[in-house]
């Protein structure tokens, strides 16, 4: 079939088959692999084509329709260069009963058949569009009911011997066909590309005059949208134009191509998408056509173009099929999804999906949802074990919100729910921030978290410096008889800077808890930074004899070598602890040896060691440099950590406003907008927590659990948030109201007390309030007992030793409300009700409500319906 133009075309009926022609008109079926008869090929990775039947007797084809009705044989309208139009099949079929089969339908005068189309929905007519002739019509139309039929002797592919058919319809006279198509909601018409001049509609019912037209060169290759009769595609050269019927004047959208265009066809199971082929290419492009609205009115549409490259896997005669070559042609599956079938100029068929772009969308409680094709959504839900291969922040904050995290009294306990070690480093240090505030050892500053610059600035006005500088020896004499000296600064800010670090009054406590918890190498190195040199080398001994010591011989060997020191600046094991210090995989060790041999007293090694804590730098600081230098390096250290976003900042800021733009940092770095709520909600002043960031980070953490659904989480938040703000506690906004002056009745619990409501005579008896405190009008009856509804308002407590009498005191802080049997109840749905325990006790043996009359089935409407029982306080 080389070098001949290769036309497929999938059978609108047989979901199985298709055609192909060129020289020879062949007919194929699709196969599942498994399935494969010994003579297919295959078409793609699933698939295989195997060959019904040849057809070889209708030479000269220029346009190919298969009949579009439900038939099990498959009968094709060939339009041929002399301008008959032949009805044939592959072998004997029905169709030869019914006399169709080799019949012949013939033009007044010979000339090139262009296209021919059967009727999609009355299966007796057949269009063909023809060539010019200057005294004869171009648009033929035939109704085979009214064709003389053949007598049914004649040969499979003969002649019919019967008497010429005529047409029973012609249009355009004098004029080409060079396309048509029939519209498929409308069957009498259809739409004719004329004379390369114009695009015409036409009405068979009314065939005097065309429905609607207009002028343009797009008349090749006409298409009809399926999915919308009104929307119609053509090209002319390298251009293609999409119409709208409704508005014929002008195409609605223009698509310019790089190449001649040679075949557009819409898509049958998807809206909207247009194939198309240009001439040599070996791609087929697609394009997803949306209308566009603007208020009210249809603009230009919008379109998402992609190309696709049908990847050819086929073999033709036993030879794998080459991928070069370019296509000449394909079509679209009448059925399946995006399934397309496509032929190249050496032969090569391949089955083709077209895969959609997906769609993802993210639910705010992890259900990821995506398009699978145009009536699937598939979802993978957040209890999916694929959830546990994700590092989704999301999840951990939903995890921790429902675990109670950041409510616990104790501050510390907070960080143990957490899964991060600067967040338990952050609610220890918050928790033994507020103790020492607590205790009077730190001054608070107004802040109840002050940080170490805080209370190491000084007042205006004051001395530049309240340090006491003096020299500390710390003798090693059991050794070798030499004595360490190191300048140490001294003062009572450094002391509280020493204890918000965490470096207790009490060092050897300190440095026996650090032990305790397993914390050698920490611990030793912070008994040299306080001149214990012998201690450090016992802590060390400790380690190493320690069994769940991960690596016992380094320790024992830093012992030995810490056992050798030497304060001479020229000693071997001076120059031998510089060398070898780097080598050091514990930062502890490191920045121990750092100190014992620094040159001077700027200490850089040890401060600038990031895998120590800041907490330890910050004390080392304290300690060890004096006032200028101190002050520099702890404004060096804040703007670093506010930088990186590093929680650990929070030691030197305190909770001021310093700490916001760490936080945020924080936030734009790790997205934890739980954590950084909660130390606002747990840990700011309350003049803090109204800057616009706190209130924003607050608002946003609201939106997410409301997004989740975890109300009772969000309830917990909030109670935690207006703790810190006693005086902003929101007022009731929930309370009943009166029928008749639409005022709560609840005044004695608000301490509104009016009238003769305003004071409670006798203490022993509780007060039933049945009438409305501003009306006195009688409030609504209990649709059981008929009794005005009433209850004691407010707060009640029970005297000692008394179970009978309870002495109501409005605005008390007792636990004790009301009693839940005398509470008004009633369903939201007919709004009939009374007192909770006869409501409880009705619906314990009924469904529907106890008003006569009233068919509400009130207690299956809610989920307290699932509720067994419900105790009576």
């Amino acid at each position: 079939m080389s070098g001949v133009r290769l036309e497929v075309l999938w059978s609108p009926v047989h979901p199985d088959k298709f055609v192909t022609w060129g020289t020879d008109i062949n007919l194929f079926e699709v196969k599942p692999i498994k399935d494969a008869p010994q003579s297919s090929f295959k078409i793609s990775e699933t698939t295989v084509a195997h060959r019904l039947a040849s057809n070889s007797s209708s030479p000269y084809v220029k346009c190919v329709d298969i009949y579009p009705h439900h038939e099990a044989d498959v009968l094709l309208a060939l339009g041929q260069i002399n301008g008959k139009v032949v009805l044939t099949t592959f072998g004997p079929t029905v169709f030869d009963c019914l006399g169709l089969a080799g019949k012949e339908l013939v033009p007044r005068h010979g000339r090139q058949c262009n296209t021919v189309a059967w009727n999609p929905s009355e299966s007796n007519l057949i269009a063909a569009g023809l060539e010019k002739h200057r005294t004869d019509h171009s648009v033929l139309l035939w109704d085979l009911q009214r064709c003389p039929h053949s007598n049914g002797h004649s040969s499979h592919h003969a002649p019919s011997s019967m008497e010429p058919t005529r047409p029973s319809a012609e249009l355009g006279l004098s004029e080409t066909a060079h396309s048509l198509a029939w519209l498929r909601g409308q069957p009498r018409c259809l739409m004719v590309g004329l004379n390369n001049k114009h695009l015409k509609l036409f009405d068979f019912r009314d065939p005097g005059r065309a429905v609607s037209s207009t002028p343009t060169k797009a008349v090749y290759g006409l298409a009809v949208d399926p999915q919308a009769d009104h929307r119609l595609a053509s090209f002319v050269e390298n251009q293609i134009y999409v119409w709208d019927t409704r508005n014929f004047e002008k195409p609605v959208l223009f698509l310019s191509q790089n190449k001649p265009v040679s075949k557009v066809s819409w898509c049958p199971t998807r809206n909207n998408l247009l194939g198309t082929l240009q001439r040599d290419s070996t791609c087929i492009g697609l394009y997803d056509i949306q209308p566009t609205m603007v208020g009210n009115d249809e603009v230009e549409p919008s379109f998402l173009e992609r190309a696709v490259l049908p990847g050819v896997t086929g073999v033709v005669g036993g030879v794998q099929a080459s991928a070069a070559g370019a296509i000449t042609s394909f079509s679209w599956h009448p059925t399946h999804e995006n399934r397309l079938i496509n032929i190249n100029l050496s032969g090569n068929l391949t089955d083709y999906t077209v895969f959609e772009r997906i769609t993802l969308n993210w639910s705010p409680s992890n259900h990821i949802v995506w398009t699978h094709g145009w009536r699937t959504l598939k979802t993978v839900c957040d209890k999916d074990p694929i959830y546990s291969t994700i590092d989704n922040e999301a999840m951990l904050i939903k995890k921790r919100a429902l675990s109670g995290y950041g409510l616990s009294t104790n501050l510390e306990e907070n960080g143990d729910l957490a899964e991060s070690k600067d967040l338990k480093r952050l609610w220890r240090w918050l928790q033994l921030s507020a103790t020492l505030v607590e205790e009077g050892l730190v001054p608070n500053n107004n802040t109840g978290h002050p940080g170490v610059r805080s209370v190491l600035k000084k007042p205006e006005g004051s001395q530049p410096t309240g340090s006491e500088t003096s020299n500390a020896h710390g003798p090693w004499a059991e050794i070798n008889a030499c004595h360490i000296s190191a300048r140490v600064y001294r003062s009572e800010e450094r002391e509280h800077a020493l204890q918000l670090c965490g470096w207790s009054l009490d060092r050897d406590q300190f440095l026996g808890q650090l032990e305790s918890a397993g914390y050698y190498s920490r611990a030793a190195a912070i008994a040299v930074f306080n001149l214990r040199l012998p201690q450090a080398v016992n802590i060390l001994r400790k380690g190493a004899e320690h069994p769940r010591t991960t690596s016992p011989a380094n320790l024992n060997i830093v012992a030995v070598a810490l056992s050798g020191f030497s304060d001479d600046k020229t000693s071997m094991w001076r120059q031998q602890c510089i060398a070898s210090k780097q080598y050091l995989t514990d930062p502890y060790l490191r920045v121990m040896f750092a100190f014992l041999t620094a040159e001077s007293e700027s200490y850089e090694e040890v401060l600038e060691e990031n895998e120590v804590t800041v907490e330890d730098r910050v004390a080392f600081a304290c300690c060890f440099l004096s006032d200028v230098k101190l002050s520099e390096y702890l404004r060096n250290l804040t703007a670093k950590l506010t930088d990186e976003g590093d929680l650990g900042g929070i030691l030197l800021t305190g909770t001021t406003l310093e700490c916001i733009p760490l936080l945020q940092r924080f936030l734009d770095r790790t997205g934890d907008i739980q954590s950084i709520s909660f130390i606002a909600a747990r840990a700011f002043p309350p003049h803090l927590l109204k800057e616009d960031s706190v209130q924003e980070w607050i608002s946003n953490y609201r939106n997410l659990l409301d997004s989740w659904k975890l109300w009772t989480q969000r309830a917990h938040f909030d109670i935690a948030l207006s703790a810190r703000t006693e005086s902003d506690k929101p007022p009731q906004q929930v309370f009943v109201s009166c029928n008749f002056c639409a005022k709560s009745v609840s005044a004695f619990m608000q301490g509104r007390g009016r009238g003769l409501f305003a004071r409670v005579p006798n203490k022993s008896k509780v007060c039933k309030i049945t009438s409305c405190p501003n009306c006195r009008k009688p409030l609504p009856r209990c649709s059981i007992c008929l009794l005005n509804m009433g209850s004691a308002s407010g707060a009640y407590s029970v005297k000692a030793g008394s179970t009978t009498n309870r002495t109501i005191e409005p605005g008390s802080n007792s636990d004790k409300l009301a009693e839940f049997a005398n509470w008004f109840t009633w369903c939201q749905s007919c709004r009939h009700g009374g007192h909770a325990s006869h409501i409880m006790h009705w619906f314990s043996e009924h469904l529907e409500c106890p008003v006569t009359a009233c068919a509400c089935r009130c207690m299956s409407l809610d989920f307290a319906a699932k509720v067994i029982s419900v105790p009576v306080v």
